[in-house]
């Protein structure tokens, strides 16, 4: 099992010791005898440990930053919320496809806030503006915030914040499965928790770092049963030899953990596979040994809202793998909300 993380170097915001988490989790460190340097701001972090890039780069997925939000800039391109909430950015995971290759470029490494309750004013004042509509703030668009939660407690705070509140729900996605100290948060299901899967292949070969599928299904269970709305993220969804074989065999396996009480109001959403070419330079950067297929000629260029292309599966793979995907749900989960295939 994946040991919760904790960092082999910590900077901090000279700042971020004015705010009562700041300071908890430096004098925590402090104890545990973990080199502490500081920093003149998260964005600035410079110097890390490392004779090359490979060497800096794990170490930087092994650094934790304490810091401040100063732009609370709470724009989202998500279909699912309204706007993202940032508690963190980065995550210790090694997933070789991830975006955040790209969007963190030169800053691989955890950024964590701890001015959180700035950050929970600026959201009541969204949630005002739109009121009485609901207003759905997403909390990973920049980290796994679950990976960790175990040592800020942000989230478990944000979870019991929108479960007081009158318009606001939270969502997240994760692939870790430490999540007990979660179970106990007063979330009144205003806050879905959602679990990232795949089948054993693509997290065998491509997200080293995070919880096995056993384990998050297992955790999984424990969130239905802790009565959260749950919700699963299928994604990236990639074709490699036996991949139809891999995917219903995981949506047996999570057939089989899922209680039958948490099937009212449960979500799936699917996301194939896709990449970007400066994501491609990063990832064989990172990752030289990776096995990911990244053949653009094997692949169908697609342009964002953005102007930004993108490489996607061809027409007719996508149609195959979209199909399969639904007659797995429907086999298995015949009464879960399908909300989108991309």
């Amino acid at each position: 099992m994946v040991k919760p993380f904790m960092p082999e170097l910590v900077y901090v915001e000279p700042r971020a010791m004015e705010y009562p988490l700041g300071k908890k989790l430096i004098d925590r460190f402090q104890d545990m005898d973990i080199e502490i340097r500081e920093t003149t701001s998260h964005n600035q972090v410079r110097n890390l440990p490392g004779d090359n890039h490979f060497q800096k780069y794990r170490m930087a997925k092994s650094t934790l930053v304490v810091g401040l939000r100063k732009t609370l800039k709470f724009d989202t391109s998500k279909p699912s919320a309204e706007y993202a909430i940032p508690l963190a950015t980065g995550c210790m995971g090694h997933c070789h496809y991830c975006y955040l290759q790209t969007t963190m470029g030169s800053k691989p490494y955890i950024r964590t806030y701890v001015n959180v309750e700035e950050v929970l004013e600026q959201a009541e004042e969204y949630m005002a503006e739109r009121a009485p509509e609901i207003t759905r703030f997403e909390a990973s668009c920049t980290s796994d915030i679950v990976g960790i939660d175990h040592l800020t407690h942000s989230l478990k705070y944000a979870i019991e914040y929108f479960g007081e509140s009158e318009y606001g729900k939270l969502r997240f996605v994760t692939k870790f499965a430490h999540v007990d100290h979660l179970l106990d948060a007063k979330h009144n299901g205003k806050t879905r928790f959602r679990f990232s899967i795949n089948d054993d292949y693509v997290i065998k070969y491509f997200e080293p770092g995070t919880s096995k599928l056993d384990e998050r299904l297992e955790a999984a269970r424990k969130i239905a049963e802790a009565d959260y709305p749950l919700g699963f993220i299928v994604a990236p969804i990639y074709l490699h030899d036996g991949w139809r074989e891999g995917y219903a065999e995981m949506f047996e396996k999570l057939d089989n953990q899922i209680p039958e009480f948490a099937r009212k109001d449960l979500t799936f959403e699917f996301i194939q596979h896709r990449f970007t070419q400066p994501a491609k330079r990063t990832i064989e950067q990172n990752y030289p040994m990776t096995k990911l297929e990244l053949d653009e000629t094997k692949r169908k260029k697609k342009f964002g809202k953005y102007g930004i292309s993108k490489f996607v599966y061809k027409d007719e793979e996508q149609e195959e793998m979209k199909n399969k995907m639904h007659e797995y749900l429907q086999r298995h989960f015949p009464t879960a909300k399908f909300e989108y295939f991309t």
